[in-house]
This record gives C-alpha cells, structure tokens and sequence, in this order.
C-alpha cells in the first residue's frame, strides 16, 4: 500500500508508519475539560519531527548547512477523531508522504495504543536559508528519505586503524569530550590510539555521528573506550550499534572478556547491554567513572 494513499482511507493504523515518538500528556497541555487543548497536537508532530531527523542519523543544523538549504513549513493540517487525555502515553507516528520538486509531504498520526486519535498532514519547502525562495530537494535528501521509509539502515559503522579514522575520531571527540564535558583535550586522545582498534558510525551522507575504540586490555581482555554520540542524534540507538560492532571485533579476535571504565551517567547504558559493574566508583579525567565488565561469547553478542 502506498503512503499516499493513507489520506484518501478511513482508517489509519500503526503498521503504515516506521517511526513512532513516544510522550505523556502533561497537565500544562490539558484544558478544562481535561482533554488536550486542540493546539497542542501541533506541537506533538513538532516535537516528533526533530526526534524523524535522529532517526535518520542526520544532525538537523549540520545537514542543511552541508545541502545549501533549510526547511520550512507550508502547510499544517490537523484532522480530530478523539480526544487525549491528562497521563495518556501518546505514541506520534511520521511518515514521509511524498517528495515534489522542492516540497516534502509527510502524513502522521496519534496513537492511543492501538486507537487513532489524531490525522495530521505537513508539508515543507526546502528554500534558500537567506532569501526563501524554493529549491529542487537535494538528491541526498531525497534518498535518504525514500530509503528511510524503505525500511534502509541509515547507518554504516566503519572499523579500522587511527591512520584511517583518527580524522573523524578525533572530531567527534573534541566535540563531546572537550566542548560538552569540559575535559582536558590532551586526555581526548592519547598514545594508545595506534594500536586500538577505532570504530566509526558514519550516516548516509557520510558524516561520522558516533565513534569508539577496542584496546587490548591483557591477554584474552579487551577494554571499550572513548565512545562519544553526536549529541543531536543520541537516543536514536547509534550507542547500541557502535557498541555491538566494537564487541564483535572484540569476539573475532578471540577475546574472552571486555571491561569499561564508563562515566556514571552511561552506567545505566551499559547495564542494559549486559554490563556487571565491578568495584567502587573512581575519578578518571576529572569525572567520576565505574568499572564494568562483560564475558565474550557469540551468544551474548546477539542479545545485546
């Protein structure tokens, strides 16, 4: 079934969209008969939008810039089927319609579990960011978007040495490490960089967006490191990917055991991808950190 089709059809369900934003309604968002004042589904599909572009691995301000364009609304039409209420959990499904000349269509829906509440129709111009005025969409875009809705991966991760992907590495480790964090730029890389193995997520326009590094720790250990996720694009699942690449690596070399010293707030992440944590917490590079552990098999690797 073509998505163009969904608008001429009564019925819309959650199996004619890929990608889903999850949010709970807030009191602030409710009017006085507790249902969700009308304007606010706007700002829903808003808000989903921006998370439709971490899908895509594309950082919003850093693509446009590199496609000599911006984005801008020309239409936004909301149809009403039922009402939400104060504490529902909303799911706001984006799909992306069609693609002329210069506009994209993109066709959404709320969700209440399995009820549709909310129909919603957008459609953007992609113009020139100083005068406005219309542009073909870039071919990249185009791609991108159709592969996207294909069901494509959006992501490639690139394994190899720091000769080949120190360049990028290294960006993206100023970036997160010394800007956001405030870390000493001499601790952002260091002499073990030549002999590790350097992982980097790249998205479909080629732009590295997350990047890592395997050690060999001792015989039979090896130590993940220097995992650093553009910040526009965390919460997409890049950590996970560039994780389970690195652990492969680590698993055809035959190791028998991985360890990190992680950051506090990353702990959680890697409990969740089967971390143990091993000892008392620590200070490293002016942060406090927490040593985990996870033994190797090819068993484990597929359930991460």
């Amino acid at each position: 079934m073509r998505v163009d089709q969904l608008s001429n059809m009564h019925a819309i369900f959650r199996s004619d969209f890929r990608f889903f934003h999850r949010l709970r309604v807030r009191w602030a968002e409710v009017d006085m008969q507790k249902i969700v004042f009308n304007a606010h589904y706007l700002m829903y599909f808003d808000t989903a939008m921006s998370d439709y572009w971490r899908a895509l691995a594309l950082p919003y301000d850093t693509t446009l810039q590199a496609l000599q364009g911006d984005l801008y609304v020309k239409k936004a039409s909301i149809e009403f089927h039922a009402s939400a209420r104060v504490d529902d959990q909303l799911d706001v499904a984006l799909r992306c319609q069609r693609i002329g000349t210069s506009s994209m269509a993109f066709s959404g829906a709320i969700f209440r579990g399995e009820k549709h509440l909310i129909s919603c129709e957008m459609i953007y111009v992609f113009a020139d960011p100083t005068t406005q005025t219309a542009r073909p969409v870039p071919t990249a875009l185009r791609d991108i978007l159709l592969g996207f809705e294909a069901g494509e991966s959006m992501i490639q991760v690139e394994l190899g040495s720091w000769q080949a992907l120190g360049g990028d590495a290294h960006l993206l480790r100023a970036e997160v490490f010394v800007r956001e964090q405030g870390i000493d730029p001499e601790l952002a890389c260091d002499a073990c960089d030549e002999a590790a193995v350097q992982a980097v997520v790249r998205n479909r326009m080629g732009l590295a967006v997350a990047t890592g590094r395997l050690l060999q720790h001792e015989p039979g250990v090896g130590r993940i490191g220097r995992m650093a996720v553009h910040r526009m694009v965390r919460g997409s699942g890049l950590g996970r990917e560039l994780l389970q690449a690195l652990m492969r690596a680590a698993t055809q070399r035959g190791d028998r055991e991985l360890l990190v010293h992680t950051q506090r707030s990353a702990e959680g992440f890697f409990q969740r991808q089967g971390f143990l944590v091993c000892g008392e917490p620590f200070e490293e590079a002016g942060t406090e950190h927490i040593e985990m552990r996870h033994p190797v098999h090819s068993d484990s690797i597929h359930m991460v």
